[in-house]
């Protein structure tokens, strides 16, 4: 049986997205000095709340953060990915596990940035996913 924790939700959800938003898109868990260069950028990163059930079931709060130039252009593409997220992560099987459901914490909406130039619409998703085997 394998470990808790076994399932590396974060590079689950960015080898998912980046197959399903084409080469166009950068999706990455930690953003680069050349931000302004790789837009758009979807940043995925586990936060440290959520919890498991000590034997196989992980349930991971996963922060989806769009970077764009316009804020129409991250607004679509924090739409595009709920709409993925929900419709078809759920009930898959992907790098190594089986996600179970996913739900919305928090909708897209505008997060800050300091940097201007940008702008960055994030959501809050909740994943349940155990290892394959």
């Amino acid at each position: 049986m394998a470990a808790v924790g076994s399932v590396d939700v974060e590079l689950l959800v960015i080898q998912w997205l980046q197959a399903r938003l084409g080469s166009e898109v950068v999706v990455r868990d930690e953003l680069d000095n050349n931000l302004l260069d790789e837009l758009p950028t979807v940043q995925v990163e586990r936060i440290a709340a959520g919890d498991d059930d000590g034997v196989r079931l992980d349930r991971a709060l996963v922060d989806v953060d769009v970077y764009a130039s316009t804020r129409g252009a991250a607004v679509a593409m924090a739409t595009e990915i709920r709409g993925l997220l929900l419709g078809l992560l759920p009930g898959s099987t992907t790098g190594g596990a089986v996600v179970g459901r996913v739900r919305t914490l928090t909708a897209p909406g505008a997060r800050p940035y300091e940097n201007t130039g940008l702008r960055r619409i994030g959501a809050t998703y909740e994943i349940y996913s155990h290892p394959v085997s």
